[in-house]
């Protein structure tokens, strides 16, 4: 799966639908055979994903051990709510009303590609988000990647 990059600023219309940008949906090569899912995000947000990264997603879910509360109670919230997703004629898709008024949106949205995935957000509550961007952005990258290494398999 290639990797989709690019932040967008949409708006919903009166039913729901949302029209992909044609930057976005170039990079989404499969989504009119395949589909995609969209879901709850960890934050107050959604989720879409091209169906083949959902389906690994959902592989990966399928490997956790169902005995243990806790792994249960982590798919049954992740999936609640997915719901596929295809593009009409008209190239939009149709976000559900319960996931819509879950993520507090209202007209303007943001798509925010986020790696393989894509993030949906209500436009004001993403601008809220980066109000709270950490005084030291570059200390906090120390923090998350400064010990990958980099170069080849030996670290050097």
């Amino acid at each position: 799966m290639n990797q989709l990059i690019g932040e967008f600023d949409c708006k919903l219309d009166a039913k729901g639908r949302l029209m992909l940008p044609v930057l976005l949906k170039k990079q989404l090569l499969d989504v009119e055979r395949d589909g995609l899912v969209v879901n709850r995000g960890f934050e107050k947000n959604l989720v879409i994903y091209p169906k083949k990264v959902w389906d690994e997603t959902v592989a990966e879910l399928s490997k956790l051990n169902m005995f243990e509360r806790k792994n249960r109670e982590f798919v049954r919230a992740f999936q609640r709510g997915a719901m596929p997703l295809s593009l009409d004629a008209a190239g939009r898709v149709l976000l559900p009303k319960t996931l819509v008024e879950y993520a507090g949106m209202e007209s303007d949205i943001v798509l925010a590609c986020q790696l393989d995935k894509i993030e949906v957000w209500d436009k004001k509550a993403y601008d809220n988000l980066f109000d709270d961007v950490p005084e030291n952005f570059a200390a906090l990258a120390e923090e998350v990647m400064g010990g990958k290494h980099k170069g080849g398999a030996d670290g050097e």
